[in-house]
């Protein structure tokens, strides 16, 4: 594919705004700290072809403009301050916009699934450059010979979890298509106690195990080898009556869950990506294994968060055990471990985890920061994953003015045993969509099992 690169600009807020440094909470400043690409696809009516071509993104840019008022802490830098903490720096140093034009046609996308030529698509984010100069948003208007347009952006996990990114991508939209704000951002990292000392002492905190790093390979005393090797990523769909016989196995195969609420989709279908990863990767018995989950806490707390809190309140928990029971054992056993991990998230799991952070006399250890070629951090590749959910977030129906996209999707990611579920593009059809990248030696496997396991 090629795309030729025709304009780049700072886009700041039209107004001004609250400037100053702030401290970000301790859930901003661990785990993906780099920026995270989504991508939006478009069919523009032939009404939009009489427009000059400057038309859409002079309407971008000033809907941007406007929206970074109320987002404003997007228009900021992030600063190192010391033991691998961050701050935020309100300065209104703005974001980037990218404007791109594309010799290829949407047609030529095929399914949309992720590839590595589409990493043209995407802003580049520059990570050579000291973390102060880098823009917490970059966007990139590309077109396409067919009339079609794609809109992608990668916004930094240190300040926004997916709720909070969607909330601000949703409302750019809205002013770009002539609407006005639905929902202002909650921007008080305060109830995270964004800031202050730690109140007790670490010898009174709770052990927090799920902040240590995931297992390793039998054998192997770093993951340093397992992170070099190449990987390859693809988007498996299941179909509606796929995804009802996944829960319905989970639930009839294993002991019911101590609430009775039956095992949910993601439950029972993250617990089969587990089981088909084992066996594609042909673990031993013993071999310990995790999966990662996110977990919105807003709801989970005492009293509940508003939903639009902006800030990273979407925190990781790890569910493990031994390769050899999730394969011996029914589906739904696999669903129980995931349960029991979403359940410790509660308003005391999540203050206690404050507090325990607080206590760390540095943060490195926590933040991954494998996407800017380093080797620290968690790693969730082999025997690891990490399963991220959208299934309940309003990804699709993004709409700036043209229509709703043909295809949205998450950018282009190659790090082994990332995935993301996703619901099926056509609504309320019932069917979901796995991303996954794992390495290339494993992906066969895997589809295999993914697929003929389904009883």
């Amino acid at each position: 594919m090629t795309v030729t690169y025709e304009a780049c600009y700072t886009v700041k807020p039209m107004e001004p705004t609250k400037c100053g440094r702030v401290p970000l909470s301790e859930w901003d400043q661990i785990g993906t700290i780099t920026h995270v690409p989504t991508i939006y696809f478009y069919r523009l009516s032939q009404n939009f072809h009489l427009f000059p071509n400057n038309t859409i993104a002079s309407n971008l840019k000033d809907s941007l403009s406007r929206v970074l008022v109320p987002f404003y802490p997007l228009a900021g830098r992030l600063r190192w301050i010391s033991n691998g903490r961050l701050e935020l720096d309100c300065n209104a140093m703005g974001v980037q916009f990218v404007e791109a034009q594309s010799s290829s046609s949407l047609e030529d996308l095929g399914d949309f699934s992720p590839s590595s030529e589409h990493h043209y698509l995407f802003p580049k984010v520059d990570y050579t450059l000291p973390i102060h100069e880098l823009p917490l948003v970059l966007a990139q208007l590309t077109k396409f010979k067919c009339g079609g347009i794609s809109i992608s952006m990668t916004i930094s996990h240190a300040v926004a979890d997916g709720p909070s990114a969607l909330h601000f991508t949703r409302e750019w939209a809205r002013l770009a298509r002539g609407e006005t704000l639905e929902k202002v951002p909650f921007l008080d990292w305060k109830v995270f106690r964004a800031g202050e000392p730690p109140s007790v002492p670490l010898t009174k905190c709770h052990v927090h195990t799920e902040f240590n790093h995931p297992p390793l390979l039998l054998g192997q005393t770093n993951n340093s080898e397992e992170r070099k090797k190449k990987t390859t990523v693809a988007i498996l769909k299941l179909s509606k009556f796929q995804v009802e016989t996944l829960r319905k196995t989970a639930n009839e195969s294993w002991n019911r869950p101590r609430n009775g609420r039956a095992y949910s989709r993601y439950e029972s279908v993250t617990g089969h990506v587990w089981r088909s990863a084992c066996k594609a990767r042909g673990h031993k018995e013993e071999q310990p294994t995790a999966v990662g989950i996110c977990v919105d806490s807003r709801s989970r707390m005492e009293p509940p968060l508003p939903k639009e809190y902006f800030g990273n309140a979407t925190l990781d928990v790890i569910a493990s055990s031994l390769a050899g029971d999730l394969m011996s054992k029914p589906l739904g056993y696999a669903s129980s471990r995931i349960r029991e991990a979403i359940e410790r998230v509660n308003d005391e799991y999540v203050r206690s985890g404050v507090e325990f952070l607080k206590n760390q006399e540095d943060l490195s250890r926590f933040q991954d920061l494998y996407a800017v070629g380093s080797e620290k951090g968690p790693f969730y590749g082999n025997p690891n994953l990490g399963v991220v959910s959208w299934l309940t977030l309003p990804i699709y129906g993004v709409d700036f003015g043209w229509g709703k996209e043909v295809y949205m999707g998450p950018g282009t990611h190659d790090f082994d045993g990332d995935s993301l579920l996703l619901p099926g593009p056509d609504g309320d059809d019932g069917s979901l969509l796995l991303a996954l990248c794992l390495q290339v030696v494993h992906m066969d496997a895997f589809k295999k099992h993914f697929y003929e396991d389904i009883e």
